[in-house]
């Protein structure tokens, strides 16, 4: 099914900051096209000549992954702002709802206040410079500065506003997100969690390959495990699930987040939880064909070079996404068939006119390739309900108990009440 949207067959739709003169208009039954800031064509689902998105409900209840698509962001043209939203915790779906709406109309206002500065740095940049020496050390690069510390600013102040104005009890419920704005040749990739971006780009032999462009930011990793410890959180794995670490209370088995950045979660913001995106950068080439984003329901099922080649098998653009997620429903049934199926949300954006990339059928790649049947059932250890949070369980935590128990807590945030974590009922 498509992207939840509250503006089907209305004349009025109260996400957006939209222009008084412009209103949302219905394009076809699959294809909801919206006017934001500055002149932005907003897509909350459906295709277009460059793009390719669709989400699905899997077994779980709500469906909380929620997706956008801005063309010609701000109003210029070969300008793209992609992002997309996995909910988690009870009141999930309406926090990546929420910020779905909001965050690229902040975007869009720090980027008008600095366009001409921006524009600056693209008229003096040289194409002969740009390109490997960019990608290898892009903190070279102002363009990318710029970006950066604007991204930065955004998503702190769209975690303040969850905090402390929106109408969305987020204290236990939270979102990941990932964005791309692409500008010409240049993409900027901000990264909030475990959804993730991968590029399909051609090697030396003109073979299709997957560049990953983010990292899953899970609690594990090095430091990310080092700054909740610091703050006196806990990463540890539940007992029914030893490969999967989650970020507890100091003092309860609550509420268990299976990643170590995400907006919303305030019960966990003074114990680590952070809401600082990730951001990277990349110079496109001749080479780069298009780049997916996803929701870990894709990647918890399908490899890199899967999604790019099932991608790049789609006849129909406008049948890409879509098809990558019917692909990756096909797969969770063979590798966790006592699993229920993750939400899943897909958005894929192409950087030239359609031609074919692949000349394998759609079968052929997508059927015989991935070899489900080889692997065992539950391979990764997934839960039956495979929850991103987890509540009154029992944890492993004999090996880090205590550590940095003593760490004093230095930030001071303006809070709501306390609230009550209640059990998350599938």
């Amino acid at each position: 099914m498509g992207a939840c949207c509250s503006c089907h067959r209305v004349n009025r739709f109260d996400g957006y900051l939209i222009e008084e003169e412009a209103k949302p208009r219905e394009v076809d039954e699959d294809n909801i096209l919206l006017k934001g800031e500055g002149g932005a064509r907003v897509r909350l689902q459906g295709s277009s000549k460059y793009v390719s998105m669709f989400t699905q409900q899997g077994k779980k209840g709500f469906n909380q992954d929620a997706m956008t698509v801005w063309e010609n962001f701000s109003g210029e043209k070969d300008m793209f702002l992609c992002s997309v939203f996995d909910g988690h915790g009870p009141n999930g779906h309406m926090v990546a709802r929420y910020v779905r709406d909001y965050l690229p109309a902040k975007i869009t206002k720090y980027h008008q206040q600095l366009k001409s500065r921006e524009q600056k740095i693209l008229d003096n940049e040289n194409d002969d410079d740009l390109g490997g020496n960019e990608n290898e050390n892009p903190e070279s690069n102002p363009f990318f500065l710029l970006w950066k510390d604007r991204l930065v600013r955004c998503f702190h102040e769209m975690d303040e506003e969850l905090e402390s104005d929106a109408p969305v009890d987020s204290y236990s419920s939270g979102t990941t997100s990932v964005t791309i704005i692409k500008k010409g040749r240049n993409l900027v990739i901000s990264n909030l969690g475990d959804s993730r971006a991968v590029l399909c780009t051609r090697d030396s032999n003109n073979e299709l390959i997957a560049k990953q462009l983010t990292v899953d930011l899970k609690p594990n990793l090095p430091a990310e495990k080092e700054r909740i410890l610091s703050r006196r959180g806990r990463v540890l794995p539940m007992q029914e699930e030893p490969n999967v670490h989650r970020v507890w209370l100091p003092d309860q088995d609550c509420p268990g987040l299976a990643m170590a950045r995400a907006f919303g979660d305030f019960c966990l913001k003074d114990y680590g939880l952070i809401s600082t995106p990730e951001v990277t950068y990349r110079r496109l080439t001749d080479n780069d064909e298009f780049v997916v984003l996803a929701s870990d329901g894709i990647w918890d099922v399908l490899s890199n070079s899967d999604v790019i080649k099932i991608v790049a098998s789609a006849r129909k653009r406008s049948m890409a996404a879509k098809m990558l997620i019917d692909e990756a429903h096909r797969a969770w049934r063979y590798k966790f068939p006592c699993a229920k199926i993750d939400d899943c949300v897909v958005v894929c954006l192409f950087f030239k006119r359609q031609r074919p990339l692949l000349t394998k059928s759609i079968s052929e790649v997508t059927h015989l390739s991935l070899n489900y049947k080889e692997l065992p059932a539950n391979a990764h250890g997934k839960m039956d309900d495979g929850l991103e949070t987890v509540l009154n369980c029992d944890v492993n935590d004999d090996a880090d108990k205590g550590a940095a128990a003593d760490q004093p807590i230095n930030r001071q945030r303006r809070r709501r009440p306390s609230r009550k974590i209640h059990l998350l009922q599938e």
